[in-house]
């Protein structure tokens, strides 16, 4: 009697809940097609022959694939020159971000003053207004400041942080244990100490995800760097592309590889740091 009762129960067949799991994975599966049908055409578009572009369907593979296509970016230098701009704006804007959201953020998340709250709810507020509002002022101000058609005019209005990165890395300090904070100050450490030495070691998954978040919107970016800028050596990698696809007779197999070699290097970070990304979302930085 005692053997029957220790042995395992055979699993039951449910044919609804059989049903309804090989529906959602339907689903699944479904989305995920969708959403990879445009980036394998893209691909494909992309190792075509410019020759042999419209033979076939455009989201089929290639019967020929070549290279040509990508090679022919780097046969000038405008597009060399957008991928160095693109870089040092985006390696300008996320040490700026990173460097002045996560103080601004430790100071809204641990340091009481007076009017914090509605400082930093007022600063929150801004995100409710379309960035299209404010580009007329923006490029008025960069405009009697000289730094149009600059690297300056177009990292200047990112670099000292943004209310989403602030709110971000507040709410993940906020749930430090205060015990950490009183037992150093105890030995003699402040603010500054404290963060520098306490705070910011512990929270490397949100400075990985702010990093991420930052560089991939300045990568992305194209609003505004088409507006202040201008000349060759502020166009930026999307304006370069965009450029490619105003021209008189649009190089689709030089646009698609383009986006490519733009969306890939994405990808890959999200990939390696998608980890980062996941834990800080715990918002504690203690699993």
């Amino acid at each position: 009697m005692t053997a029957d009762t220790n042995r395992p129960r055979a699993t039951q067949f449910h044919p609804a809940a059989a049903l309804k799991r090989i529906g959602l994975y339907g689903i699944v599966i479904l989305g995920a097609v969708v959403s990879l049908v445009p980036f394998l055409t893209m691909i494909f578009i992309s190792l075509k022959p410019v020759r042999g572009m419209f033979t076939t369907p455009m989201w089929l593979p290639p019967t020929d694939p070549t290279f040509e296509n990508y090679t022919a970016l780097f046969q000038g230098s405008t597009f060399t020159t957008a991928i160095f701009t693109t870089v040092v704006v985006m390696v300008a804007v996320t040490a700026g971000q990173v460097m002045f959201s996560t103080i601004a953020a430790y100071a809204f998340a641990r340091m009481r003053f007076r009017g914090r709250d509605v400082l930093f709810w007022a600063y929150l507020a801004t995100l409710m207004i379309p960035s299209v509002v404010t580009l007329i002022p923006l490029f008025l101000v960069m405009k009697q400041l000289g730094w149009v058609n600059t690297l300056m005019g177009i990292a200047g209005p990112y670099i000292f942080g943004t209310p989403f990165g602030i709110f971000l890395a507040r709410q993940f300090f906020l749930g430090f244990p205060r015990e950490l904070e009183e037992a150093a100050r105890l030995d003699g450490a402040g603010d500054w100490m404290i963060f520098w030495r306490i705070v910011l070691p512990i929270s490397r998954p949100i400075l990985v995800t702010l990093i991420i978040i930052t560089s991939v919107q300045s990568w992305n970016n194209f609003l505004w760097p088409l507006i202040i800028g201008g000349t060759p050596g502020t166009t930026v990698l999307t304006v370069a592309i965009a450029s490619l696809s105003g021209a008189v007779n649009p190089m689709y197999g030089s646009i698609m590889a383009a986006a490519v070699f733009v969306i890939v290097p994405i990808l890959v970070v999200f990939l390696v740091f998608q980890r980062y990304i996941i834990s800080s979302i715990q918002l504690t930085g203690f699993k």
